[in-house]
């Protein structure tokens, strides 16, 4: 072996610093790694509120199993669907895609269910550090128990310290099957899912089996199933990834007697704020820091509560164990008062109070190309109830859009674009409205590429009297920034010039709160086809989304594996 020796003084600091800095940049690049992952989808009998139901596990679990990888790692997870009678999609929520939109994982825009029996393999890049979500995207087997956590790590130091990373997913759970619902949903008379018997944090709950006396032991069995438990070292900082995919429900998370400091929402830094409740809507996931500094010889109430609808639902408890108590022990106190289900104002607040992290803010353009206000509506399409943006619902196509459109299927969907507004003016928010011209399409939005949108999302009153519900509204393909939300009906003229344009969060869901609205913002930049719909299962499962296609002659090569359905039957090769 040869050894080459330099005197220092022979080597110039700048040359030494650049090679240093080639080298980092080729090691970091170097470490990118593919992370393989082979599932196993299938239906199983569980009981993870006590209450025994068939629930879609992967390998045997739900949640599923954590994905983990780093900034810049491919991940490559096959999918088997052992569901034997179902199809199946899985949407990677928060991943943008760049580049492979054919894996967004959404049935009917991005690609065709996977058949039972059949494989699917996804491949995609993570190409930014923070917390997301994986879950069902096909008909509401969400709320069957497929979703799960994706946890990306920073590549370079992140503006925040502490000693242990954990994760939590929170839910809401139904003990009527995704089919027995949908069909409610989808008859006359109408006949609403109603409220979750049970809230489960991370897969776990507890329904009182004795409140339904008519349950036999071999259905509802109180010790079939235990609390979450989160063990904790007194003395440490914790950073808790708290993620949301209930179905229905809006959530307030407590742990009794500690601060949380949030400093992540949906994969960006936060400007730090304290809270005691986390207020959170399903799709979104933060990250907080969590001292344990409380006395340490007791544990501690892990809550979860519903919020924006009336409490019927049992809170749901969780154990925040202090080391070296044991798990079990139940807290001394009876569990937190939660905040008023009816109360907008904490809620608000805490939106409002969400900026992007200084040194970390992605300053937005001071003007957008085209204004999209989405005015959400509730209504009656031939005697079937829906929900609808516009006064227009959405159906899903067979076909799916992205590959009518890269393909050059003609008829494959309505080619009438939805409105960009609805009779906006006019419009009486605070009332209930008959919707006399409503419609259903699958009409789709078309975007000019690499312009910048604006999308004003307008809640309404119901069907019902004097109610207006809260909407999460995700966005596939992208993240946006969140400019403002307002009280009553948005002003174009005023309500424009409050919004912030300094340090405006970015996310890939947020709410629009009861007779409010909310204004986005977002550039037309990745080239695909993109969902943009409420994140309720029954709300989406009834109409309420819209799609925005742009930039699809930038589209590579379609892969085989996505085709096979409507009128790409024939083109599927395994």
């Amino acid at each position: 072996m040869v050894e080459l020796r330099f005197s220092s003084k022979a080597i110039p600091t700048t040359l030494l610093l650049l090679c240093f800095f080639l080298f980092l940049g080729n090691f970091r690049n170097a470490e990118a790694r593919n992370r393989h992952y082979k599932w196993n989808v299938k239906y199983e009998y569980r009981s993870p509120d006590c209450f025994k139901k068939l629930v879609i596990t992967i390998n045997g679990n739900t949640p599923g199993p954590t994905i983990q990888a780093q900034e810049g790692d491919t991940v490559v997870v096959q999918v088997n669907n052992t569901l034997l009678t179902e199809n199946l999609s899985i949407h990677w929520h928060g991943i943008r895609q760049i580049g492979t939109p054919w894996f967004d994982g959404t049935e009917g825009v991005t690609q065709c269910p996977i058949l039972p029996g059949d494989t699917f393999v996804y491949r995609f890049v993570v190409d930014r550090p923070g917390t997301y979500l994986y879950h069902a995207h096909y008909g509401m087997q969400r709320e069957a128990g497929l979703y799960g956590l994706i946890r990306v790590a920073a590549r370079d130091p992140e503006p925040f310290t502490y000693d242990f990373d954990r994760s939590i997913i929170l839910n809401d759970w139904y003990h009527k099957s995704t089919y027995e619902q949908a069909a409610g949903l989808s008859s006359i008379p109408f006949q609403w899912v109603g409220e979750p018997e049970s809230l489960l944090i991370h897969g776990k709950g507890r329904f009182n089996c004795s409140q339904s006396p008519s349950l036999k032991t071999d259905v509802c069995d109180m010790s079939k199933c235990s609390p979450f438990v989160q063990t904790v070292i007194p003395g440490k900082t914790y950073r808790l990834r708290i993620g949301s995919l209930t179905a229905l429900s809006a959530l307030s998370f407590q742990i009794e007697g500690h601060n949380m400091t949030v400093v992540e929402a949906d994969g960006h830094y936060v400007e730090p704020f304290v809270v005691k409740n986390l207020f959170i809507y399903s799709g979104e996931t933060y990250s907080v820091l969590v001292k344990t500094d409380q006395d340490p010889s007791r544990n501690y109430w892990i809550t979860s509560n519903v919020v924006s609808r009336n409490r019927t639902t049992p809170a749901g408890l969780g154990i925040f164990n202090y080391y070296p108590n044991h798990p079990k022990r139940s807290p001394p106190t009876v569990p937190p008062s939660p905040p008023g289900w009816d109360d907008v104002e904490p809620r608000l607040a805490q939106s409002l109070a969400i900026k992007a992290r200084q040194g970390y803010i992605q300053k937005p353009p001071t003007t957008s190309d085209r204004v999209i206000v989405l005015l959400n509506t509730q209504n009656n399409i031939s005697e079937y109830r829906h929900w609808s943006v516009n006064n227009v619902s959405f159906t899903l196509p067979h076909t799916p859009y992205l590959i009518a459109l890269k393909e050059n299927i003609t008829n494959a969907f309505d080619p009438t674009p939805p409105p960009d507004g609805h009779e906006f003016a006019n419009y009486d928010i605070f009332n209930v409205s008959p919707n006399a011209n409503a419609t259903s399409s699958n009409g789709i939005y078309r975007l000019k590429f690499n312009t910048t949108v604006d999308l004003i999302l307008q809640n309404a009153n119901t069907m019902n009297k004097n109610n207006s519900e809260t909407h999460p509204w995700h966005l596939h393909g992208h993240d946006f920034w969140v400019l403002g939300y307002g009280k009553g009906k948005f002003d174009a003229n005023n309500d424009t010039k409050k919004y912030n344009l300094e340090n405006p969060i970015m996310k890939n869901t947020v709410p629009v709160h009861p007779f409010g609205w909310t204004a986005l913002r977002f550039r037309s930049d990745n080239p695909g086809v993109w969902a943009f719909h409420c994140h309720i299962e029954s709300h989406f499962y009834m109409g309420m989304g819209v799609v925005f296609e742009e930039g699809i002659e930038r589209v590579g090569k379609l892969p085989s594996s996505i085709m096979g359905c409507g009128q790409t039957k024939g083109f599927h090769r395994p």
